[in-house]
């Protein structure tokens, strides 16, 4: 399974394309699919991505619901139906949806974050504003992260 690790920033061009970073790049090469899955965030105001392997696993997760409950298909509507999958072209880039754009603020800049099996695409000053915040959590709660042996 991929993991995405560290934060970076890039520009989006007059195109409407940005640079995925090649530290992404190289966990979202699959034999199935080069590119990745992305959605708007159910915790964040921010786009979240991943690579198709962690949205197929999502995908079964929501297949384990009752199949008439509403509750799969909420899920299925909303994490299945709200993706897009974004092909990365020969030069590392993607193009992103106009209105997940939008719904997470970002015009010119986005800040690419990395979540372990997970991704976040964020507003720059949005994302200093969130990072400032879960550093401050983190420092608070840091007694519940436990290392496993």
């Amino acid at each position: 399974m991929a993991l995405f690790l560290s934060s970076f920033t890039n520009k989006i061009d007059a195109k409407g394309r940005v640079s995925v970073p090649s530290q992404f790049r190289a966990s979202l090469v699959n034999e199935s699919f080069s590119g990745m899955v992305i959605y708007e965030s159910f915790i964040n105001d921010c786009i979240e991505g991943c690579d198709i392997e962690r949205i197929k696993k999502l995908s079964e997760s929501i297949d384990n619901l009752d199949p008439f409950s509403e509750e799969r298909d909420a899920f299925a509507a909303a994490v299945l139906g709200g993706s897009s999958q974004l092909t990365i072209d020969g030069d590392g880039r993607v193009i992103f949806p106009e209105n997940l754009l939008k719904k997470a603020k970002i015009k010119n800049e986005m800040v690419f974050v990395g979540k372990g099996s997970t991704f976040e695409i964020w507003e720059p000053k949005r994302f200093e504003e969130y990072m400032a915040k879960a550093k401050k959590d983190a420092k608070a709660k840091r007694n519940l992260l436990k290392v496993a042996k």
